[in-house]
């Protein structure tokens, strides 16, 4: 750490001066223009860059499959506005495996192709993208997906538990924007500032979607095993549509204290979801004994069902820790 004395130039103006081995390190000397950025008690000083657009450049010739799809996840999440992948000689799998990358992101396509070389892009304009409407968006996709989970396992109904699987890819998609987002406003300020919300309240909005992300994983899970039951008894159905009844309350509660701008409102609706969080528990432990008189086979798959809803329903209290702490007074 570096400390400096501010000084009053013309009467009026406050300058402080620059350390020169940092300026040095950005390419700033005589006559460059720095970008300042006020947050609150903080003063963020930053070379002044012509363009946001980032380019980067993935070796390719040892991946496959995921591998190949999880690195140009990662690519995009940093930042990577064009993705150039380069191999001696693309194969087949490998476009496929591109194929199936660009359409798990939104906004991106394959723009050029040939033997050696694949260039995707993000076409979509970074500064318009709103962190809060994509968690939003997750938000809605992750609760009905969890209702008619639920709907598909006591009706016994296979083509809604396939609709459920299917909208987990808008979910995976909506959290790569979010992650985007989120790492953009870690590097610069300038992106921060864009979005019009703080670079605190990213990571609240970040940490949060992860918790939604899991929900929908969970919803997933229970119309796997929905389409695998037959008609469940009316005792354990009753037991689990209550269950989610709890649950989705405290998904819904817990995001409206996210979402809310008065602290005591937040404050309030956090407090009373973990207090719910525990009392969902012992509603988990009733349902658990009435599976104890069911057939093994049966009483395993519905024991899943019922751990991914109390599980879900812990996500909301996880969201409703992160309300409060957004809410809570900042040290100065």
């Amino acid at each position: 750490m570096e400390t400096r004395k501010i000084q009053v130039t013309g009467g009026s103006t406050y300058t402080v001066s620059l350390p020169k081995s940092w300026a040095t390190e950005h390419g700033i000397s005589s006559g460059s223009t720095v970008e300042l950025y006020p947050e609150d008690e903080t003063l963020l000083v930053t070379p002044q860059r012509d363009g946001n657009h980032q380019e980067g450049t993935l070796e390719i010739g040892a991946l496959e499959d995921e591998q190949l799809v999880r690195a140009v996840f990662t690519m995009y999440v940093s930042g990577f506005d064009s993705i150039r992948l380069e191999a001696g000689r693309i194969t087949t799998d490998q476009r496929r495996a591109i194929r199936n990358a660009v359409q798990g992101l939104i906004g991106v396509e394959v723009v050029e192709e040939d033997t050696h070389c694949v260039v995707v892009q993000d076409l979509l304009d970074s500064s318009e993208l709103s962190i809060v409407n994509a968690v939003s968006r997750m938000r809605l996709i992750a609760t009905s997906m969890l209702e008619d989970a639920i709907t598909a396992l006591v009706e016994n109904d296979d083509d809604i538990a396939r609709d459920v699987i299917d909208r987990d890819d808008d979910v995976d998609r909506l959290f790569l924007v979010v992650s985007r987002i989120f790492r953009a406003t870690l590097r610069s300020p300038r992106a921060a500032e864009g979005l019009g919300v703080s670079r605190e309240e990213c990571f609240d909005f970040h940490s949060s979607a992860r918790q939604l992300e899991r929900v929908a994983d969970h919803a997933v899970k229970i119309a796997q095993l929905a389409r695998r039951l037959e008609a469940i008894p009316a005792r354990v159905a009753d037991g689990l549509l209550a269950l989610h009844t709890d649950t989705e309350t405290i998904l819904e509660q817990s995001m409206d204290a996210l979402f809310a701008e008065d602290g005591d409102k937040a404050t309030r609706l956090g407090n009373r979801v973990l207090e719910s969080v525990l009392e969902v528990d012992e509603h988990t432990r009733a349902i658990d004994d009435l599976l104890r008189e069911l057939d093994s086979v049966e009483a395993q798959s519905l024991g899943l069902i019922l751990d991914s809803l109390s599980r879900s329903a812990d996500y909301g209290g996880n969201i409703a820790e992160t309300a409060l702490q957004k809410a809570a007074p900042r040290p100065n």
